[in-house]
């Protein structure tokens, strides 16, 4: 039994994220010890959580996937009406005194139920193409109502790039994006005049004290690290608090302010391992959901990552998304170690027969 159990865990995934937790967490105690021991014991709740679903047969996760994009629907209308307000947005239900927020927890399932969707007929019809980009509208739109444009971009990101990989004809998605590009200006009037000035900052940083501010300050420590940082502490932007939100989406800058390019580094090699190893996984299974799902998964933790840090290095406008497993906020820790131990139950199990026997 205790061999069967070690036998479910991916020890190639769980590792490289296990050092970027705790990098994470090393960087919050420098900022805040009293949230440090709040993601600590977020930590270890994802641990657990892991190992559960690292268990767990996909097979009953596909077979219920119908139901799970219904309750992941009914869980942010839920938000909407009930969630706690906190600085203008509506992202949390509160249990016991601990905030969860749903947009981050309902992305694995998401994941799953976007697979088993675009499985149900296996061709790449323009109307399945249309089913598709449907499919994911009402989930993005409620999210964008909380608002979090982040978390909004990342699940239509996400799906788009699932479909390529599906097989959908490139002329599909060009005449999407012609329609998107031709449709801006409509999109451009639904959103907050914060969200705005943002796209302004990005586009003229030259408010050094205004909307660029942000922008401008995360650049500063990223550049102020150089090769092996100041040390956790000593960061004059993170210390000193000219750096904001340090602890969740700055946190790859305040990383590279106190480790350096090395330490900065570290986090792009152990995101690089993770998702090689996804990779990896869904090139030696036969099923053709669990090949989906490692899709979707790479493309959840890549689309995060990379908006993240390129967000932070003054590449991309700011966007409120977490660096997952490294930025404080224990919804985001419990959404990411599901998921890993949703795909070590798929390498365990959905590994093919004949690739055992070469092996």
């Amino acid at each position: 039994m205790k061999k069967s159990f070690f036998f479910g865990i991916d020890w190639g995934m769980i590792l490289p994220a296990i050092v970027l937790v705790s990098l994470g967490l090393t960087a919050i105690f420098s900022i805040n010890p009293d949230l440090f021991r709040s993601q600590l014991l977020f930590f270890i709740l994802a641990i657990i959580f892991f190992l559960i679903f690292s268990q767990v047969n996909y097979k009953i996760l596909e077979n219920n996937s119908r139901a799970i994009y219904v309750i992941s629907i009914i869980l942010l209308i839920l938000i909407l009406i009930v969630g706690v307000e906190s600085r203008g947005a509506v992202r949390w239900f509160e249990f016991f005194g601990l905030r969860i927020q749903f947009s981050e927890i309902v992305k694995p399932f998401f994941a799953v139920a976007l697979s088993s969707f675009l499985l149900r007929k296996e061709n790449s019809s323009l109307t399945h193409f249309i089913l598709s980009i449907i499919f994911v509208v009402p989930l993005a739109i409620l999210i964008f109502l909380q608002p979090d444009l982040g978390n909004a971009i990342i699940y239509v990101v996400v799906t788009f790039f699932t479909m390529i990989f599906f097989g959908f004809p490139i002329r599909y998605f060009l005449g999407s994006f012609l329609l998107f590009v031709a449709s801006l200006p409509f999109f451009w009037n639904f959103l907050h005049q914060y969200q705005k000035q943002r796209v302004f900052s990005f586009i003229n940083p030259t408010d050094t004290l205004g909307i660029s501010y942000n922008a401008i300050q995360s650049s500063i420590a990223v550049g102020s690290g150089m090769l092996f940082g100041r040390g956790f502490g000593e960061g004059t932007q993170s210390v000193l608090k000219f750096l904001p939100e340090r602890h969740t989406d700055f946190i790859y800058a305040a990383l590279a302010e106190s480790l350096g390019f090395v330490g900065a580094g570290v986090v792009v090699l152990c995101f690089g391992i993770l998702l090689y190893r996804i990779y990896i996984v869904s090139i030696r299974v036969d099923d053709q959901f669990c090949r989906v799902f490692c899709a979707a998964s790479f493309f959840l933790i890549l689309s995060q990552f990379f908006i993240n840090t390129a967000m932070n290095m003054g590449f991309l406008p700011i966007v409120g998304i977490a660096l997952p497993f490294v930025s404080y906020g224990g919804s985001s820790l419990l959404s990411n170690f599901v998921l890993l131990g949703l795909l070590s139950s798929i390498s365990r199990s959905g590994i093919s027969p004949r690739v055992l026997e070469i092996k």
